[in-house]
């Protein structure tokens, strides 16, 4: 399988989730990323267990973002070391960065003195809060940006505190931002030969998450709440206990809505002028809500789901992590993938490309595996 982007050469100067994910992605799709690490450890997420790969020291967190690339190992606070990194670069396409704010220009590898080098060069950084305004140099985690950024505020039930995601989702969608970016400028390079700066933040991915939200407060006035597993603006939309297990229904429109009211037996719900339209259900979800609720605690879950899937309603069970680990979905997509040398069965990349999922080229490395290949030096 030819990768789409083997002979372009990326430079990752990062650590933890978003810069390395960028990174993997660009490496499964076959670009040569290299990943300089500092010597005293390396990424910090190597530590990040347990549960830890089988030499008993690198965490299978960093065995999953870090798989496929090279790795060398530079102490930029040493002259020589950056220009070692500059050498690299001379031959590299995209370098992403997510070094603490403020230290990359420390060090003289910011993204003005990088262009000025390699102007072909297309230089990515991953901020916490972005990069400018008041909060500029504050560093950030996922958690903080899920609560700076009012993720935190619409998740949870109504009468709870609010919640984090259980998934890294800022840090993860902000790699993917980063991704799109690079390959835009790439794009952009192939016609003026000129390299770029992108630039992404957690902050202003968080702020993406509830894009929706936002806009309804700055149409409206209102601030948006908690709904608990429910949408604000499409009811039923959301989690409901049955018998023995919850589910969750997705009545997307009135014709769906029709369809699962049927199958609750209550056929009369979709002409009542109360739930009729999808703005009536929203007016009156504490009125409908309950009546859904009683009805599904009649029968199990999985006959439940038997009889919507039927009528063709949108629903499904509640899985937890094993449950999804072994579900025969996950099996049919191949997702869950073997790496290279005998190391952990990792989830792969969520895309296929001529119906074909690419597969890593090489396992995670160990801390400057590459130092004498890549910098002629141990």
């Amino acid at each position: 399988m030819l990768l789409p982007l083997e002979g372009v050469r990326v430079i990752e100067i990062g650590q933890a989730l978003a810069a390395p994910l960028a990174g993997v992605i660009m490496a499964d799709l076959g670009a040569d990323v290299i990943k300089v690490e500092k010597p005293d450890g390396g990424d910090d997420a190597r530590g990040w267990g347990p549960p830890f790969g089988p030499d008993g020291q690198t965490s299978l967190y960093f065995y999953g973002q870090n798989r496929s690339k090279r790795s060398v190992t530079l102490d930029l606070k040493r002259a020589e070391d950056v220009e070692a990194l500059h050498r690299l670069c001379a031959s590299a396409d995209i370098l992403i960065q997510n070094l603490r704010p403020g230290v990359a220009e420390e060090l003289g590898i910011g993204p003005d003195a990088m262009r000025a080098r390699h102007p072909r060069l297309i230089y990515c950084s991953i901020w916490a809060f972005g990069d400018r305004g008041p909060m500029k140099m504050r560093p950030g985690f996922d958690p903080l940006l899920q609560a700076y950024g009012g993720m935190m505020s619409v998740t949870g039930q109504p009468d709870a505190p609010p919640t984090f995601c259980g998934a890294s989702i800022n840090d993860k969608a902000t790699g993917l931002f980063i991704v799109i970016g690079a390959l835009a400028a790439l794009r952009r390079r192939d016609v003026t030969g000129q390299g770029a700066i992108v630039d992404a933040s957690l902050f202003e991915t968080a702020a993406f998450w509830v894009e929706g939200q936002i806009n309804q407060f700055l149409a409206t006035g209102e601030v948006p709440r908690r709904h608990g597993t429910g949408a604000a603006v499409i009811v039923p939309y959301q989690l409901f206990d049955t018998a023995d297990h919850p589910l969750v229904l997705a009545a997307g429109n009135d014709r769906l809505w029709a369809k699962a009211a049927a199958v609750l037996g209550h056929p009369e719900w979709a002409e009542d002028p109360r739930f009729a339209r999808g703005a009536d259900r929203v007016r009156h979800r504490a009125e409908l809500i309950p009546l859904i609720a009683a009805e599904f605690r009649k029968r199990p879950r999985d006959a439940w789901i038997a009889a919507l899937e039927a009528a063709g309603v949108p629903c499904a069970p509640v899985h937890d992590i094993a449950e999804v680990a072994n579900c025969p979905q996950m099996a049919a997509m191949g997702l869950i993938q073997d790496m290279p040398a005998g190391t952990p069965r990792l989830v792969g990349l969520p895309l296929s490309i001529d119906r074909q999922r690419p597969a890593p080229s090489r396992p995670a490395p160990r801390l400057g595996e590459h130092n004498r290949e890549l910098l002629g030096r141990d």
